[in-house]
C-alpha cells in the first residue's frame, strides 16, 4: 500500500513538473506567433509568416498535451484530431500567400526576416532546452520535444531564405522556404489526421 501511495505520489510531481513547463514553452510560443506574424507581414516574408503559423501550431499542441497529461488515449486522439485540422488550414493559409506574394513580386525585407529569425531560434533553443529534461517521460513529452526540435530546422531555413534574399535580392527563395513550410504542414496534418481517426476507431 505504501509503495502504491509512494508511487502514485511521484506520478502526480511529475505531472505537475511537465504541466509546468509545458504551459511556459506554450507561452513563449503564444507570444512569438504574434511577433514573428507581425514581423512577416512587415517584412513581406513567406518564410516568416509560415513560420509564426508554425509556432501557433506547436502552442496548440503544448495545450493539447497540458489536456491530455492525464486523459485516456480516446481524448488524446480527438485533440491530435483537432491539431491535424488546425494544421491543414494552417497549409492553406501560407499556400494562399504564396500566390499572392508570386503575382505581387514583392522581394521581403531581408533585415527583418534576418533579425526575426535570430529571435525565434533564440526562443525555440529555449523551449528544446526546457523539454529535453522530459523527453523520455512518456509519449506524450516524447513527442512535444521533437516538435520543439523540428523547429530549430524551420528557423534555421527562415535565416538561409533571409541570406539569399539579400545576395540575390529576389523573392524566389522566401518562397521556396515558404512553399517547403506548406508541404511539411500538409504532409504531417495528413499524418495526424489519418493516426487519430485510427486510434479513435480503435477506442469506439
Amino acid at each position: 500500500m505504501s509503495d502504491h501511495c509512494c508511487k502514485a505520489s511521484e506520478l502526480s510531481q511529475l505531472q505537475q513538473e511537465q504541466s509546468k513547463v509545458l504551459w511556459l514553452v506554450l507561452f513563449i510560443n503564444a507570444i512569438m506567433f504574434v511577433v514573428e506574424l507581425g514581423a512577416g507581414i512587415k517584412a513581406q516574408s513567406l518564410s516568416l509568416t509560415g513560420d509564426s503559423l508554425d509556432m501557433l501550431g506547436d502552442a496548440l499542441v503544448y495545450g493539447g498535451s497540458l489536456y491530455v497529461i492525464d486523459k485516456s488515449n480516446k481524448a488524446q486522439a480527438g485533440v491530435a484530431l483537432v491539431k491535424g485540422i488546425i494544421m491543414f488550414l494552417c497549409a492553406v493559409a501560407v499556400f494562399a500567400r504564396a500566390t499572392y506574394q508570386l503575382f505581387a513580386q514583392v522581394t521581403p525585407e531581408a533585415n527583418i526576416m534576418s533579425i526575426m529569425g535570430i529571435i525565434v531560434l533564440c526562443a525555440n533553443l529555449l523551449c528544446l532546452f526546457l523539454l529535453t529534461r522530459h523527453r523520455e517521460d512518456n509519449l506524450n513529452m516524447s513527442s512535444v520535444w521533437l516538435c520543439s526540435r523540428n523547429d530549430i530546422i524551420a528557423n534555421v531555413s527562415v535565416l538561409v531564405a533571409a541570406g539569399l534574399v539579400f545576395w540575390t535580392d529576389s523573392i524566389f527563395p522566401d518562397l521556396a522556404v515558404g512553399l517547403l513550410l506548406t508541404f511539411v504542414f500538409a504532409k504531417s496534418a495528413g499524418q495526424v489526421l489519418w493516426q487519430s481517426w485510427r486510434e479513435m476507431q480503435i477506442q469506439t
